[in-house]
């Protein structure tokens, strides 16, 4: 099999190695598309070495080649999708228990679990309600898969914020009702904790990553709602307003560590994708090689403003 590794930083190199054999509840599949998440960044950014290659790829679609003993309720040439990792290769091993079926019809490329499974798994954890205003907070792959997901609740009004004008129309093409940059949010929308102020949102869906995102993210929670932090904040301190504290507001850490809560999302977000009510096909915007894993990477840290998420097809 070929397989993409981090030798260096900001550095790949595709080698050569023996297929893998799957082991014990294990399948072994042709990796069909793999997409290229915001937590693959830092690894690259900082490199390994020949020595110590970093081999990445947790976001996977593949083809069921052989399995393993106690594995055998999957078959040869079953498209699946899940959860697993070194996926940057031609080929993979998965825990049979980990992975669900592709659902006819839909491209590989369209049905990647995993990262719809995050989100759903943590919007489920917020409870939203018909009829709930509903805003998210960052609209790039993340929150504009939020979007979507989010509009299959019926809320009441659905609100994207984002700086880039490019993001925000996505989002009123993909359900939003309204979106605005953070910083012309209306005051209705945002402001200070009064009796009968009902303008804030129910359900705020932080999906940035970054302080700031909650700093934009706190003043919109109503009195006694909820604020989902389902962006990757993966290294330091967020600070988090104390406001928060005194409306009352309900925090959800939207990071679920639990394998078998996130099959059970993925399975509920592939049959919206089934359905049709929600879609990959404006999220992907740039496809690869497997020799252009490092393009990929390049351009999910610069984010023009016609990116949105990278997929790689390591057999195409």
């Amino acid at each position: 099999m070929l397989i993409s590794q981090i030798v260096a930083p900001r550095t790949s190199e595709i080698v050569e190695l023996p297929d893998p054999e799957p082991g014990p509840g294990q399948v072994l599949v042709e990796v069909l598309a793999c997409g290229v998440c915001t937590s693959d960044i830092a690894p690259w950014r900082s490199g390994g070495s020949r020595e110590e290659p970093l081999r990445l790829g947790h976001e996977m679609v593949g083809r069921v080649l052989t399995t393993g003993a106690h594995a055998g309720r999957w078959a040869r040439g079953q498209l699946v999708t899940g959860l697993g990792d070194r996926g940057f290769a031609t080929r993979a091993v998965l825990d049979a228990n980990a992975i669900l079926p592709v659902p006819a019809g839909i491209a590989p490329e369209h049905a990647i679990g995993e990262p719809i499974a995050d989100l759903e798994e943590a919007l489920a954890r917020t409870n939203p309600q018909p009829g709930d205003r509903i805003a998210v907070v960052g609209l790039g792959f993340m929150g504009l898969g939020l979007i979507q997901l989010a509009k299959t609740r019926a809320p009441g009004l659905l609100v994207g914020v984002d700086p880039s004008p490019h993001a925000r129309e996505r989002a009123v093409r993909m359900g939003a009702d309204l979106a605005f940059h953070p910083d012309d949010v209306p005051s209705g929308m945002r402001g200070e904790f009064t009796p009968g102020n009902d303008g804030r949102m129910d359900i705020v869906l932080e999906a940035t990553g970054v302080t700031p995102g909650l700093e934009a993210s706190s003043p919109l929670v109503r009195p006694f709602g909820t604020l989902c932090v389902v962006g990757y904040h993966h290294a330091g301190t967020a600070k988090m307003d104390m406001d928060l504290w005194y409306k009352g507001a309900t925090i959800v850490n939207g990071f679920c560590p639990d394998r078998g809560r996130l099959v059970a999302a993925m399975h509920n977000a592939l049959e919206l994708i089934a359905s049709g009510r929600v879609s990959y096909e404006p999220l992907i915007t740039n496809r690869f090689g497997l020799d252009g894993i490092d393009a990929a990477y390049k351009l999910m840290d610069t984010r023009d403003a016609a990116f949105v998420k990278s997929v790689v097809l390591p057999t195409a």
